[in-house]
Order: structure tokens, then sequence, then C-alpha cells
């Protein structure tokens, strides 16, 4: 499925292509011998086209990842990627960036929104004391962090932002992946994978955890230790993928759940389940996106909220009572 979503999103676009055109491409990059495509299908293909759906699978696979691992660790069905107050915090970050004339390009906008997602996460740390590893109280500095970050953002917007950026605000806010490139996907992919391992290596701890820290900790596991290195590691790989893509939501909420419907719980077959759906999902959201009302292009994060709502009631109505 991911396969075929990469292909038909490609080829999907206001110059709609066929999916043999985008295998041409992709055949002479490799230097397979193949009749060489025109410059204008190649450009659109590998320049434009390809990087923003990598970007996409690479980013949906994350934050699906993150929410399953939060999730476990936190015994919250609610939790989610930006739990740690990094949403905040990247937001105020990037908007700095683009208000206040802190840089300009794609590199410096993630650049700050990366920045600003760390300094989140250090201000949840501190929120949270020497206990920081205990769920409920970093979950509680998470959301204080996450809201002052806001209320930061909010301010520097309406006392410094002028009608040309506003529209480059709100695009970020709610997550666009218009300014994909190739080194995003590689820094993406990079971060990804070292984080999916750290996580799937954690799989036994995480069903433990599913039970209760004390289960986990009879079990022989360390449950601060696990929960630091895992707190850490969703922290910071949700940090890059703010820092790329913007605040997009209900991906790493949702999709965890339907993961469970189709694979159970064990995190062994759990997290790369989660990731595959993440993938898949947020490439055609995005491609819904930037088609749907072509030649205008809406925020990712509003599609994903569109379907993320209604997907997520539903969830709710399966859900067992406890």
């Amino acid at each position: 499925m991911l396969a075929g979503s990469l292909a038909g999103a490609i080829a999907l676009g206001v110059a709609e292509l066929s999916v043999g055109q985008v295998l041409r491409v992709l055949s002479a990059r490799a230097g397979l011998p193949v009749a060489p495509p025109t410059l204008l299908t190649d450009s659109i293909v590998w320049d434009l086209r390809l990087p923003r759906v990598l970007l996409a699978a690479l980013v949906g696979a994350g934050l699906a990842v993150c929410g399953a691992v939060l999730q476990a660790l936190t015994r919250n069905p609610l939790a989610d990627p930006y739990l740690l107050g990094i949403s905040g915090g990247a937001s105020t970050g990037a908007v700095a960036v683009l208000v206040l004339g802190w840089g300009t390009g794609a590199a410096a906008l993630s650049l700050g929104a990366f920045a600003g997602a760390i300094v989140a996460f250090g201000a949840t740390l501190l929120l949270a004391g020497a206990r920081w590893t205990q769920p409920g109280r970093i979950v509680l500095a998470g959301v204080a962090a996450g809201q002052l970050f806001s209320a930061v953002t909010s301010l520097v917007v309406v006392s410094q932002a002028t009608l040309q950026n506003t529209r480059s605000i709100t695009f970020w806010l709610l997550g666009s992946l218009a300014v994909a490139s190739w080194p995003t996907v590689a820094l993406c992919a990079g971060v990804g994978a070292a984080g999916l391992l750290v996580c799937w290596a954690s799989a036994p701890a995480l069903d433990a955890f599913s039970y209760g820290a004390d289960v986990a900790q009879t079990l022989g596991f360390h449950p601060g230790r696990v929960r630091a290195l895992l707190f850490t590691t969703t922290a910071l790989l949700a940090a890059v993928l703010v820092a790329s893509s913007g605040a997009i939501g209900f991906v790493g909420l949702l999709v965890p759940h339907a993961a469970r419907f189709l694979v159970g719980s064990r995190h062994r077959r759990l997290l790369p389940a989660s990731a595959l759906t993440g993938a898949v999902f947020l490439v055609w959201a995005d491609t819904a996106a930037r088609t749907a009302f072509a030649p205008q292009e809406v925020p990712v994060g509003v599609v994903t909220a569109l379907v993320g709502v209604p997907a997520f009631a539903l969830v709710l109505r399966r859900r067992p009572a406890t």
C-alpha cells in the first residue's frame, strides 16, 4: 500500500502524470536503460513531488510511532507527539523567524522551529523537576509549557505580524510540506530510522508498561530509565519532524489506534504497523491538500483534522468503557 501510495501521489497534481512517466523518471535517475523523460517531467517528479511525498511518508511514520510510544508510557489513549510541549515551542521558533526576521529561507525556518521545540522540551523538564519521568508529572508540565509557548506565539503574531507574512504563519501553524527538499528528507529519514530502532528495541518494556510501572518493574525493567530514554527519543524525533512540516495534528493520536485494530497491542508489531499506516495516511492527506482545490493549496493539518475527528469519534464508540 505504501509503495502504491507513493507512486500514485507523485503522479497526481496540477500537472497530471501517469504512473509510467513517474517510473520512467525514477528508472532514468537510477541509471537503468529506459527512454529519457522530458526535462519538465523529470523536474516535476524529482525536484518537486518526490521529496514532498517522501517527507510526508517520513513525517507520518514518525508521528505515529511517537504517538504509540507515548500512549504506552503514559497509559493515556489521548497522548500524542505534542504532549511534551514540542508543538508550542516549535511554533514560537518558526514564527520568530518569519515575523522578527531572524533568518531567511526554509533552512532558517526549520532551524528556528527545532530550536524552539528543544527549548520547550527543556522548559517541560524544568517544570516537571527531578521526578520528570513520572507520566502524570511530565504530562502536566508539557501542557503548561505548550500553553506558555502558544501564548508567546500569539503575542508575537499580534504585535509584529504583517499582512505579507500572516499567510506563511497560518500555513506553518496548521502544517505544510510545501518546502520539502532532499536535505530535509535525508535528515528526517536518518533521525526517524534511529528513533524507530530505539523504540522498537524497547518494545518488550512498552508491552510491560501497558499494564503499569509496577508490572514493568516486576518483569525486570527499570521504569525511570526506560521512560527517560523514550521520552527523550520521542521529543527529539517530534522536534525534527515538526521543524520540517509544521504542527500536523491527529496523526500521532489516531493512527496508533488504527494500527492496534489491525495487528493488536504487542509493540513488536504495533510500532512498524503504526509507521506504515501513518506514512500512507499522511501521503494521501497531503495529496488531497495540494490537489482538492488546485491551484489553491490548503494546509495539510486541515485535511488530517477533517478526516481525524470523525475517525476518532468512531474509535471512541468502539472502545469499551473502563
